[in-house]
């Protein structure tokens, strides 16, 4: 499903990395640690197209998204990636049910069919009754199930996560780290994610470790 090749990125002399090579399959469950600085969230926005590469290839689904430009490259992220946040990025003057749709108006769905299906996703994240709260009446936990459904609005193929349960207390954190095995098991997508939690490192199919802008070992 995801598969990158030699992938190097710096920042004017600071070389964070130094070419990663790593293979993720489709329904698998990654993990990506290391120490801080060691480049996990470079690699991850890499991955996710939302940073460049300076070499190296990288292909989601088969089609080698680092040639995509443009257009062609935001269409592609908006249809095939999703992603979530430590600190949520929900629109504060917004109810939940509105943060949802964003990515569905902007791949061109209609009203109707933007809020049938975010309306099926606050089912699945047993969050239907908050629908038409703004993140400010909603907790940690409820923020962050709400940006859940707006990475998985689209239906990508893959959805990244970028310490997702680090601004969470330690039940909430668990909880979402159940609710990735879950949507995985019943929605079949890959998630790839950045943590500093051990526990749900060790949980993944596939723990990826960063160091010294090198894949140290999975």
């Amino acid at each position: 499903m995801v598969e990158a090749r030699g992938i190097r990125k710096a920042y004017g002399k600071l070389e964070v990395l130094r070419g990663i090579d790593l293979e993720i399959g489709a329904g698998q469950v990654a993990s990506i640690v290391g120490a801080s600085g060691a480049g996990k969230s470079t690699l991850l926005q890499i991955l996710g197209t939302l940073d460049h590469m300076d070499s190296g290839e990288l292909y989601i689904g088969g089609q080698e998204v680092s040639k995509l430009k443009g257009n062609k490259l935001a269409q592609f992220r908006n249809d095939k990636l999703g992603f979530v946040f430590q600190f949520h990025h929900l629109l504060p003057e917004f109810t939940a049910i509105e943060n949802i749709c964003f990515p569905a108006y902007i791949k061109g769905l209609s009203k109707k069919e933007a809020e049938t299906r975010a309306h099926e996703l606050l089912e699945l994240l047993h969050i239907s009754e908050r629908a038409l709260h703004k993140p400010g009446e909603l907790s940690g936990g409820e923020q962050q199930r709400v940006a859940v459904a707006r990475a998985l609005m689209n239906k990508p193929s893959v959805v990244l996560a970028d310490e997702p349960s680090g601004n969470l207390d330690s039940q909430n954190a668990s909880d979402l780290h159940q609710l990735f095995f879950q949507l995985r098991d019943e929605l079949g997508q890959s998630f790839i994610i950045v943590t500093h939690n051990t526990e749900l490192a060790k949980q993944a199919d596939i723990c990826f470790t960063i160091r010294d802008g090198l894949v140290a070992g999975n």
